[in-house]
């Protein structure tokens, strides 16, 4: 969901690098364009099927494309209608999907990228197919997603954040905790 102004993680950025931020920008973002083609070999791999036949894993991976881009979409416009709300700018967002997961969004942006794995099954080694997801699992749970929202939103929610923490998931949706 866009807000107005720039992103918080790239003003953060600008901040820590100072005078240095737009040629550690320009590496930033190229780096970025090389992991772009890293993570699209898996699409390759799903693309060059001898076989034109329709298989059960082409089956799969359209299902849960579909439930990927449902999800997301849900997310996303459930997080927005909460937003717009007045009286919620410091609040959390805990209805729909965002009682389940703290980032929905995320983990259904993932899925989306895991939904091409069965298709491309059986067309290269499976460790070449699981690569792109894995890699991208690990960079929106760890580093460049979850962590510096995580960080913000305890700034700018505080204890009713941590509250979220300790009862939501913070990414696969599952049922909330008891706040102990």
């Amino acid at each position: 969901v866009r807000a107005p102004g720039e992103d918080g993680r790239y003003r953060d950025l600008r901040v820590k690098w100072g005078r240095g931020a737009p040629v550690k920008f320009f590496v930033f973002f190229q780096a970025q364009a090389a992991l772009v083609i890293v993570l699209s070999v898996h699409f390759l791999f799903a693309m060059r099927s001898p076989d034109p036949a329709f298989r059960l894993m082409d089956l799969a991976g359209i299902a849960i494309w579909v439930v990927a881009l449902v999800g997301e979409s849900v997310a996303d416009r459930q997080l927005q209608r909460f937003r717009a709300t007045a009286g919620n700018e410091r609040r959390v967002c805990r209805t729909g999907l965002w009682r389940y997961s703290r980032h929905p969004n995320y983990f259904f942006e993932w899925l989306h990228w895991l939904a091409y794995v069965p298709v491309a099954y059986g067309q290269a080694p499976l460790w070449a197919i699981l690569f792109a997801p894995l890699l991208l699992l690990l960079s929106i749970r760890f580093v460049t997603g979850i962590p510096p929202i995580e960080r913000r939103s305890v700034e700018r929610r505080g204890e009713e954040y941590r509250r979220y923490q300790r009862t939501t998931s913070a990414f696969i949706p599952w049922f909330p905790r008891r706040d102990p």
